[in-house]
Formats: C-alpha cells, sequence, structure tokens
C-alpha cells in the first residue's frame, strides 16, 4: 500500500473534511444531485446510459415511431425510408436492470491533500450511479465492505426506496484507523460468493475503491462472465505525482504512523514504481477500458460519467 500524504505533520486525519457529507446529510445532498442527473439523462446524456447498460428483449414487438432517447440500433430502416419519419423496432419482455453498487471502504480512502478525501469523492461518484439508476426505473443495491464486515442492501426499485438505500450508503461511518487490524482488510469482507448466487444473471456490478495491486478475488472470472463488471476509482493529485522538491508529512492509515518525504530521485523512483504496479493490476482486474474509470478529487464526477457512458455507448 502507498505511503498516503498530508501536507502537515500536525493535521487531523478526517473521514469527512466537507460539512455535506457528514452523516446528517447524505439525503440533502442526494437531491441536490439528483436534479442534476435527471436534468442531464433528459438531455445531455439521452440515450448514453441506456445504450450502455441495457440489454435487449428476445423477441420482436412492434415498429413504432422512434423517440428522442431511443435506442439508435433499433431503429428499423426500411420502415424509415419508407414512411420518411424514423422509426425503430420494439421488443417484448425486455430485460430488468438491477444495479449493484460494491463500495470497499478501505482506509486508505481516508486521504485527501486538499479540501476533499479520496472517500468523499467516491461516495458523490456511488450516489451518482445510484441516482442514474433510479431516474431509469432500473433496480439498485449495494454492498458496503469494511475491514470490520459488510452491509448488503438487495436492490430496490422506486425513486424513494433508492433514494434511502442511498443515503443509508452515504451515510456509513468511515472505517475507524484507531481500531483497525492489520490481518484484515475492506476486500476481504465483499460477499462475492453470496452475490453470485443472489444477483441475477447480467447484473451491472460496479465496483468502487482503491484498487491497491494485489490479485482478483477468487471466483472473479466467474463474476465477469456472469454480470455486467466495472471498475471505478478516485485517486488524489499527490498520487499521480508527488510534489517534487518539497519536505512535506505523509500519513500511512494503515501502519499509523508519519513519515516524512522529501522529494529525492529516490522515493521519485519509488513512487513510479508503486504506480506502475497498482495500474497494471487495476488493467489485469479490468482487461477492457471501457470498463474502469479514474477520476481524480479535482474533477467533475458527473462529467466523468458522462464521458465514461458516451465512450462505451460509442465503442459498441
Amino acid at each position: 500500500m502507498k505511503t498516503q500524504v498530508r501536507d502537515s505533520a500536525d493535521s487531523a486525519l478526517q473521514p469527512f473534511s466537507s460539512s455535506a457529507f457528514q452523516p446528517s446529510a447524505p439525503l440533502a445532498l442526494l437531491r441536490r444531485l439528483e436534479w442534476r442527473v435527471r436534468h442531464a439523462v433528459e438531455t445531455v446524456l439521452s440515450g448514453e446510459y441506456r445504450s450502455a447498460f441495457r440489454g435487449r428483449g428476445m423477441e420482436f414487438d412492434q415498429v413504432v415511431k422512434y423517440e428522442f432517447g431511443d435506442d439508435v440500433r433499433d431503429i428499423d430502416w426500411n420502415v424509415t425510408a419508407r414512411l420518411g419519419d424514423p422509426y425503430r423496432k420494439k421488443f417484448i419482455e425486455e430485460r430488468e436492470v438491477s444495479l449493484l453498487i460494491v463500495f470497499e471502504d478501505s482506509p486508505s480512502l481516508q486521504f485527501g491533500s486538499a479540501t476533499l478525501s479520496k472517500r468523499e469523492a467516491l461516495l458523490e461518484l456511488a450516489g451518482l450511479v445510484m441516482l442514474l439508476g433510479a431516474v431509469n426505473r432500473d433496480r439498485v443495491g449495494f454492498v458496503h465492505a469494511t475491514p470490520d464486515g459488510n452491509l448488503f442492501r438487495q436492490p430496490v426499485r422506486g425513486r424513494g426506496p433508492i433514494l434511502h438505500a442511498a443515503a443509508t450508503l452515504l451515510g456509513q461511518p468511515a472505517p475507524a484507523l484507531s481500531t483497525l487490524n492489520p490481518q484484515h482488510s475492506a476486500a476481504a469482507h465483499i460477499p462475492w460468493r453470496l452475490l453470485y448466487r443472489a444477483m441475477p444473471k447480467h447484473t451491472i456490478l460496479v465496483w468502487l475503491g482503491d484498487f491497491p495491486a494485489r490479485p482478483a478475488p477468487d471466483g472473479w472470472a466467474m463474476l465477469q462472465r456472469r454480470y455486467n463488471t466495472m471498475g471505478f476509482r478516485v485517486d488524489d493529485p499527490w498520487e499521480r505525482a508527488l510534489p517534487a522538491g518539497e519536505t512535506f508529512a505523509a500519513y500511512d492509515p494503515l501502519a499509523g504512523r508519519l513519515v516524512t518525504l522529501d522529494g529525492s530521485a529516490a522515493q521519485q523512483t519509488a513512487h513510479a514504481q508503486w504506480r506502475a504496479t497498482r495500474e497494471a493490476a487495476w488493467s489485469a482486474l479490468f482487461p477492457d477500458r471501457r470498463s474502469r474509470l479514474v477520476v481524480t478529487t479535482g474533477e467533475d464526477r458527473f462529467d466523468a460519467l458522462v464521458r465514461f457512458f458516451r465512450a462505451r455507448m460509442t465503442a459498441r
């Protein structure tokens, strides 16, 4: 695990540095985000989310007039040419989509070199994805895994139940660093076997975490064949590049100690090697680059999602 850094030796490590993520605020935050999500689905995103994730029905039903936001792949070009207006094929028994958020809440997420921690940004990203599922009438559930255990919520449908589920996830307390057992990890408490049995085939599984260099979980190849798997990660700018020529305090939340880094060539080389090893493991876990999303704490998370969906739609 890379040593996590902070801007001063006497800085207090705060799991939630922003008041927007206090336990009493998740629902209010989600309602603010929901307006942006709903507006974007109706305008900016249009069919990107549906095209990126939704499966199509098995049986042809009829030809209907094409409406804005419909999947362009369903357009019946023969009928369109004959009648002069766009028409699409309609399928019956369209597959119901279940969306499962797997949030791996590791202590390393509690780092932030500026005003926002990686955990805050990743929770916002999780909330946005859950809201997208609500707007598109999908079933949405989550797993919150920490070094102490996990919380599993079965997928539900409807704006109210999904908002409640998202608020429950965003309101979960961060792992307590003072009681952390080095032998435990959040990843060890993700119930992969249970999820393989409990979730229907073709479930969209979005795994959010810090993704250090490590082997894939047991049975991961089977999960990828059964589900539509994606990985979302948030990086701090200092993880991309350490400040050069500066001496600053670094906090390792797993070891529970502060160290001083001076930006020497040796430390820069070690950091570059850590990054390369981490990226190689990340790519091995999600070989299709369109299935993995990485943003920094300074980027707009929703804009990143829009680009992600558009890239997936373009590639289909």
